[in-house]
């Protein structure tokens, strides 16, 4: 069965985007290694007294790589990730006499893409790659090296604290997946729901333009709600989707609520870091910014921002007990809807009676 996608190439374009930055030869890479190895560990303790979640998978364990390493991680990931769709699209693909153009412009695309992010990602905690053959890349906290040495570069930042800043958001990420025991079956059963029921078929891609020239003449952009994935889904993976964001706008605005009070002590940089990569994703422009619409990463952005203003609601309302209901099971999780407006989801799981701080 043929591939749609031609890995190989994706990965060698996304190795050549990505490019080679001159901080991975720098003398101070050596010392990232032992520093997130021990900033990990003591970024898993200080998320643990903040939120009472601990990892049932035992301790994290942080990986230092360079671009290309995270570009072949992520490449791992989403092959993994989309097989549900490449084994429907194969067959289709077996008989047609373009297909190694489709495979290689698919490849050229996907490596583009992964390429471009990892000139600007930091950190990553991957939950997705699940290969039994392969443990010791399983449950891996990941720091793209030259990034973060680039970063502390250019903007004078105290290597030790802006390093544990970085644990502690991947970290909280990690003990949400693997210290709440349902979680991280319940995301990867939204994910391959959304992609076990896709039809590919091109007919979808032409709808899906339709929609698109709709929604521009309706004053609206049509990238604005999860990139090209949202553009391209049918009713029933728009459904899903929308669990989807309202998860991860739950789980990304907790991560930096966390984050924030985790660090509170130990990180007196804090708020300079966080208004300074603020600023270093607004600041993009051009070809760059059509990107991240592209691949739904403006979506992300905005997921921080609902997920922290639906936090600090419903703290406001009932404490940290009100909103620790939302670990209760996938029922109590709020929709996007809720997390827009948080005193539906208030309403919603309150118990009746209770006082209101």
């Amino acid at each position: 069965m043929s591939d749609p996608v031609n890995w190989d190439l994706a990965e060698r374009v996304a190795v050549r985007v990505g490019g080679h930055d001159p901080f991975a030869a720098s003398y101070h890479y050596a010392g990232l290694e032992p520093d997130f190895a021990e900033l990990t560990a003591e970024a898993e303790e200080l998320v643990a007294e903040a939120t009472g979640l601990r990892s049932l998978s035992g301790p994290a364990r942080a990986r230092v790589t360079d671009r290309a390493g995270w570009v072949r991680a992520n490449i791992a990931s989403f092959r993994r990730l989309l097989r549900p769709v490449t084994e429907k699209l194969g067959p289709r693909l077996d008989n047609n006499p373009v297909a190694p153009v489709s495979r290689a412009v698919a490849g050229a695309q996907l490596g583009t893409m992964l390429g471009w992010m990892s000139t600007r990602v930091l950190g990553q905690y991957d939950l997705l790659l699940v290969e039994e053959d392969h443990p010791e890349d399983q449950d891996v906290v990941y720091y793209v090296g030259p990034n973060v040495l680039a970063l502390e570069k250019r903007f004078a930042f105290p290597p030790r604290e802006f390093r544990l800043w970085l644990a502690l958001h991947e970290v909280t990420h990690r003990a949400q997946f693997t210290g709440i025991p349902w979680m991280r079956d319940h995301f990867r059963s939204l994910v391959e729901q959304s992609l076990d029921s896709l039809d590919p078929d091109p007919k979808r891609f032409l709808a899906a333009l339709r929609r698109a020239v709709d929604e521009v003449r309706a004053g609206r952009n049509p990238l604005d709600e999860g990139g090209v994935v949202a553009l391209l889904a049918g009713p029933e993976q728009h459904a899903v989707l929308l669990q989807v964001q309202g998860l991860m706008s739950l789980l990304e605005g907790h991560g930096d609520v966390t984050m924030d009070r985790a660090g509170a002590d130990r990180i007196p940089s804090a708020e300079r870091f966080g208004r300074v990569l603020r600023e270093r994703r607004q600041s993009i422009q051009g070809p760059a910014r059509l990107l991240q619409k592209l691949i739904g990463l403006e979506a992300k952005m905005r997921q921080y921002e609902q997920g922290e203003r639906f936090i600090e609601t419903v703290e406001r309302v009932g404490g940290p007990e009100l909103l620790a209901r939302a670990w209760e099971g996938p029922d109590w999780l709020p929709t996007l809807a809720e997390v827009r407006e948080p005193e539906k989801w208030i309403e919603r799981v309150q118990p009746a009676g209770a006082v209101n701080r």
